[in-house]
């Protein structure tokens, strides 16, 4: 898979690895047992998904589509076995988002220095262009979809981060998709001058798909991620401060000042869905991984697991009845119902979401 992101992992840590003290001790009354992760390598078609022995199912759940390790795009059954291939290869991680209605699923396609965003019928077939660009979502009602512009970092891509014109890459872009109007949010001045430009790592419609949650990753070692609220009627820039942006703070223990979300969702009713990590600097050194409910203050409503240190937990999703839920930890795609303790479907995956 062409690697755009540093923190994705390349090698899956051992299962038998031991949740730290602090973690657990810390947590609330509501905190749960930490999940067991099974690690298994990837072993299907063209290095594909492998399987992380899914437990049985309740029943009822919705359908997912995953991006591998490979670059493949996947349609998941409900206990994440194959149901069949949507794109074989060249699909990057990030984002991955399905339509609405469940007929059409958006992701980033990359090549080279170049990466674009397009779509692909959930029954497979031709693959439509929409624009040059990452990290797709498309709104709650499949009108408008978002996604971000910024240069494609690799071995072979290193754009000079010193040119103006880098800079004003980075922005998020809104696309009405029956006319192709665009609404474009960018970066203030003064952090376009600093040169210290905060990539978007996933885009969040709230329910009435008037604002976005806006996940940031870092722009120096392991400071600087966020997860900030964009106001689309009136905010002009998704990172910093200022009109239309909420900055989602981070409470409670372990050690706030510290712990930092490293990225964040909507869910239907207004809470956000977060993976929170504790503790950033400089050298890198996490002691916790929280996959935690909580309001705009930042407050913990309810939490849903409990990670490993040493995995990053990402692509969080929610279905549109906030009643289940999925992340990565590692490789590993995990489901949770409820808020109950997640079960650990597939291996392999670098993106996923509910169909």
């Amino acid at each position: 898979m062409p690697v755009r992101r540093s923190f994705f992992a390349s090698t899956l840590l051992a299962a038998s690895a031991l949740l730290l003290a602090a973690c657990h001790s810390s947590s609330s009354s509501t905190a749960q047992p930490a999940v067991t992760v099974t690690v298994t390598p990837s072993s299907g078609a063209n290095g594909g998904l492998g399987s992380a022995s899914p437990a049985p199912t309740s029943g009822g759940e919705p359908g997912i589509v995953a991006v591998t390790t490979s670059g493949a795009l996947e349609a998941l059954n409900s206990n994440g076995s194959v149901a069949s291939t949507l794109v074989p290869s060249g699909v990057l991680g990030g984002e991955v988002s399905v339509s609405p209605n469940g007929s059409t699923v958006y992701f980033t396609e990359g090549a080279g220095c170049h990466s674009d965003v397009e779509s692909v019928s959930i029954g497979g077939g031709d693959l439509t262009a929409i624009a040059p660009g990452q990290i797709p979502a498309i709104s709650p009602d499949g009108t408008k979809l978002a996604y971000s512009t910024e240069p494609v970092f690799n071995d072979t891509c290193v754009p000079d981060p010193a040119k103006a014109s880098v800079a004003a890459e980075y922005k998020i872009v809104v696309r009405t998709l029956a006319t192709g109007a665009e609404q474009v949010i960018g970066l203030p001045a003064q952090v376009e001058r600093s040169q210290l430009l905060p990539p978007v790592g996933y885009l969040s419609w709230s329910s009435d798909g008037s604002a976005l949650a806006v996940s940031t990753l870092p722009v120096a070692d392991n400071e600087g991620w966020n997860l900030a609220v964009i106001d689309l009627a009136t905010a002009k820039y998704y990172a910093g401060t200022g009109a239309g942006i909420t900055n989602i703070p981070v409470t409670g223990s372990p050690t706030p000042q510290r712990s930092y979300i490293r990225e964040g969702i909507f869910l239907p009713d207004g809470n956000f869905f977060i993976s929170r990590a504790c503790c950033g600097g400089v050298p890198i050194k996490n002691t916790s991984r929280l996959l935690w409910e909580v309001n705009v203050n930042g407050e913990l409503v309810h939490q849903v697991a409990i990670g490993y240190p040493s995995l990053d937990h990402y692509s969080l999703a929610s279905d549109s009845t906030g009643q289940w839920l999925a992340y990565i930890g590692g490789n590993d795609l995990y489901v949770s119902q409820d808020g109950n303790r997640p079960t650990d479907i597939a291996s392999g995956v670098v993106a996923a979401a509910w169909t």
